[in-house]
């Protein structure tokens, strides 16, 4: 029998940490794992996405959320001036990077703090599909 380790399913879907079976979407991240970035589990209902975005000025962001689906771009205002490096260890390419959503998660704020750009993200479940107690007559 084979074990399967499901820790990179965790890597870009927030919110399905309850569920064992899940399998990813099919969508692909064809940017090679750039930028790096961390999803931190806060507490039972909080989520925080943090991505390494040094290089990005606020205005050079967007984060949009569609459909439970979180898409953080990077781009730069204009291409940066030819340059003759001798060694290039920092990446200055325009990104994007996607997550699937649960249900019910909901982005609570975004800020960009020491070239780290933190998205906060909340389950909040609707009052009518949370268990209630039913009193006996």
């Amino acid at each position: 029998m084979r074990n399967f380790d499901l820790s990179p399913l965790y890597r870009s879907a927030i919110g399905f940490d309850r569920l064992v079976n899940l399998l990813e979407s099919g969508q692909s991240q064809g940017n090679g794992g750039y930028p790096p970035y961390n999803v931190e589990l806060v507490n039972e209902n909080q989520y925080r996405i943090a991505i390494a975005v040094a290089g990005f000025a606020e205005h050079e962001l967007d984060i949009i959320a569609h459909d439970n689906l979180l898409t953080v771009k990077g781009a730069h205002a204009q291409e940066p001036a030819e340059r003759n490096y001798l060694y290039q260890g920092i990446a200055e390419r325009n990104f994007e990077r996607k997550f699937q959503l649960a249900e019910h998660i909901q982005i609570k704020g975004a800020n960009l703090e020491n070239g780290l750009l933190y998205i906060d993200l909340e389950r909040v479940v609707p009052e009518t599909l949370k268990p209630r107690r039913i009193e006996i007559n």
